[in-house]
């Protein structure tokens, strides 16, 4: 039997990496159809102003601090959506971080630490999330990338984080709803490179600015397939066409994949020394914002 989901308006939502980009997209746009949502990320200051915002507006949101490389700090946000709002309908694990740098060059420090957060902090969502889905029925929604299956140099560790994403969610989906029949939707969402602060938020170990390549997709699309998720049993998505071109010559052309992938080495960086290097790799950042910031001080265009 095909997994029934509840309309948006009855459902109560928990998002990871909530204060800023695809999370706090997505964490509007359910507020303004009417779902609760329990909103978690590392970056407090930022994450109650969201919820101040929601609240403001007529909303019901809670803010949660977590960092979700930390189970304990998962389950921590499970618990609290159990006691204020009674259960969990949707969890969006979105939380991610980017690492820019050649292979050979990033320490294995920050090697880790992005695995724990982009890897093992989808794991600790799904499993703090999956006893309550299961127990009522609802929608499991990780948020992978194009570069789940496709790959793009300087951000070689961060592909192989969405690789690992893409594995397990696709391992875990046929454990759940097809090995335990579980009335559990299981999800892989994939969007194209979007304009968000991702590039800001990132360690860099250029001697550039990082950027995001071009094309970018709007915030608000990978928001409303996330919240399609919630509402319609989906396998996986693929969001914004080039996420469908890079993914196809990825895996029917690889010679092909491998030239087009090249050119974007060159493609990743502004002519101006970075800002941020540290980025919010190993301490939270309280900016916030749906889109990516601006480069330099005159003519400014966006990442």
């Amino acid at each position: 039997m095909a997994t029934k989901l509840k309309r948006l308006s009855d459902q109560v939502i928990v998002i990871t990496g909530a204060s800023s980009g695809i999370g706090l997209a997505t964490a509007e746009a359910a507020a303004k159809q009417g779902a609760k949502l329990v909103l978690a990320a590392r970056s407090t200051g930022a994450l109650n102003d969201v919820v101040g915002r929601i609240t403001a507006a007529g909303g019901e949101a809670v803010a949660v601090t977590c960092d979700v490389a930390d189970r304990a700090q998962v389950d921590h946000v499970a618990e609290t959506a159990v006691a204020r709002f009674g259960r969990i309908d949707t969890w969006v694990n979105n939380a991610g971080q980017g690492l820019y740098g050649r292979l050979e060059e990033v320490s294995e420090a920050d090697s880790r630490r992005l695995f724990d957060i982009n890897f093992w902090g989808v794991v600790n969502g799904s499993l703090a999330a999956l006893p309550h889905l299961r127990k009522n029925g609802g929608a499991l929604i990780n948020v992978g990338s194009e570069v789940s299956e496709a790959y793009i140099p300087i951000l070689g560790m961060y592909t192989a984080t969405k690789h690992a994403v893409k594995g397990f969610t696709d391992a875990l989906r046929v454990e759940v709803e097809d090995v335990d029949k579980a009335p559990v939707s299981i999800t892989l969402i994939q969007p194209t490179a979007v304009d968000t602060p991702f590039p800001q938020h990132a360690r860099n170990y250029m001697a550039q600015e990082p950027k995001l390549p071009t094309p970018q997709l709007e915030p608000a699309k990978a928001a409303e397939a996330i919240l399609d998720a919630a509402v319609n049993p989906t396998r996986d998505r693929w969001v914004g066409l080039m996420s469908k071109v890079n993914t196809t010559v990825a895996t029917l052309a690889p010679g092909l994949g491998d030239w087009m992938a090249s050119k974007q080495a060159n493609r990743q960086q502004y002519d101006e020394p970075p800002r941020h290097p540290e980025g919010a790799l190993n301490q939270p950042s309280e900016a916030t914002g749906v889109v990516g910031q601006t480069r330099g001080t005159g003519g400014r265009e966006p990442k």
